[in-house]
Order: structure tokens, then C-alpha cells, then sequence
């Protein structure tokens, strides 16, 4: 495999998707931290160079960038037991990973980014009224998610793969965003599994 490198800031949970596929799967990577707080993604030379989204993370291949963290993570677990085989449980799989891009980081990730690294006291007015609906938004993810977990232990396939990754990465730290996780045992214990699993990085590794 071409050496690659992660571009990124390292408290997202995006970027931490990235590395933990990595880090379970034993591929190496060489890490370029950025700071978001100080728009070092705007700059005109990670624009041009890296992103001209402007958003991290990204990885890079060799010479080749691949933005966006579930598709960088599904390129880092192609052929691996992160993927199932099976048809269905890949296309369900593929079903968390669109629910915790829409679902749940809009929400339970907006809310952590929002509290623990802006701080409420200097959001705007259009933030602040915002945040009851992200709130009642992020809890029913967690709810449903809860729902699934209930009598399973993983979300497909029986054992950790991208569609646990994918939703570990923010619901871990969700207490960061004001979500108390004991009022759902399931993702609890799920947790608790996922950071089990052979070869777990923490979000601060």
C-alpha cells in the first residue's frame, strides 16, 4: 500500500473515524495536525493543495486526496473484515454510516463543537436558537440507535465494521456536547465493545 498521510484536526471525531479504521486494521499513517480554530483549512494553500472544500480530514494516497471520512475509512477497510461480505450487511452498514452523517454528527457533533470548543457564551444568536432542536434531534439518534443495540451487540454482522466506527467516533464523547449516556444502557454497553476491540486507539491517542 502507498504511504499515506492524514490531514487533520485531531479532537474531531471525523478524523478519529480515520484513525481508528487504521489503527484496528495495524496501517500506519503519518499524521499533519491543522488547527481549525485558527482557519488553517482556509488558507489559500490548503485550499488549492488539500481541500478546496476547506474541511478536513483528508486523506492522503501517495500523490491522490481523499476527503471525507466515511470514504476515506471505506477506502482504508476495503477487502478487511471491517467490510462485511455479504451484499445486504454491506448496504446496511452503508445505511448507518448515511444515518450518522445526517442523523446523528449534525446534531450530537454540532452540539460538542458548539459547548466544549466554541463555549455557549460566545455562540450567535442563529446557534443558540438552534440548539433545543439539535438537542431533541441528537437524542432521538441516540434513541434509535439504542433501539437497535438493544438486543445485538454490534450494528451489522455481528462484530465491530465501519458502521460501528463511524457512529463510535461521536457518540463516545457525547457527554462533551450535554448528552447523558446512561439514559441509554445499550449504546452503553456498545461503547464498551467497540473500545474493546483489538487494536483501539483512544479519541486523545
Amino acid at each position: 500500500m502507498e504511504p499515506m498521510v492524514l490531514h487533520e484536526y485531531a479532537p474531531s471525531g471525523n478524523c478519529y473515524k480515520i484513525r481508528l479504521t487504521a489503527a484496528l486494521l495495524g496501517l500506519p499513517l503519518e499524521r499533519r495536525h491543522y488547527d481549525i480554530m485558527h482557519g488553517e483549512t482556509r488558507t489559500p494553500a490548503f485550499l488549492q493543495n488539500i481541500n478546496a472544500n476547506g474541511r478536513i480530514p483528508v486523506l492522503q494516497v501517495g500523490s491522490r486526496l481523499l476527503p471525507e471520512s466515511n470514504a476515506a475509512c471505506w477506502y482504508l477497510a476495503t477487502g478487511t473484515p471491517l467490510i462485511p461480505d455479504d451484499r445486504f450487511e454491506q448496504a446496511d452498514m452503508l445505511r448507518w454510516m448515511f444515518f450518522e452523517q445526517y442523523n446523528h454528527e449534525p446534531n450530537i457533533a454540532t452540539l460538542r463543537f458548539w459547548k466544549a470548543f466554541i463555549g455557549e457564551e460566545r455562540l450567535t444568536a442563529s446557534q443558540t436558537a438552534q440548539i433545543p432542536a439539535k438537542r431533541l434531534a441528537g437524542e432521538a439518534a441516540l434513541a434509535v440507535m439504542n433501539d437497535h443495540l438493544a438486543q445485538r451487540d454490534f450494528f451489522v454482522a455481528d462484530r465491530v465494521t465501519l458502521a460501528d466506527i463511524s457512529l463510535y467516533a461521536y457518540t463516545h464523547v457525547a457527554d462533551e456536547g450535554g448528552f447523558d449516556l446512561s439514559r441509554w444502557p445499550a449504546v452503553q454497553r456498545w461503547i464498551d465493545a467497540v473500545s474493546a476491540a483489538p487494536g483501539h486507539v483512544s479519541l486523545d491517542a
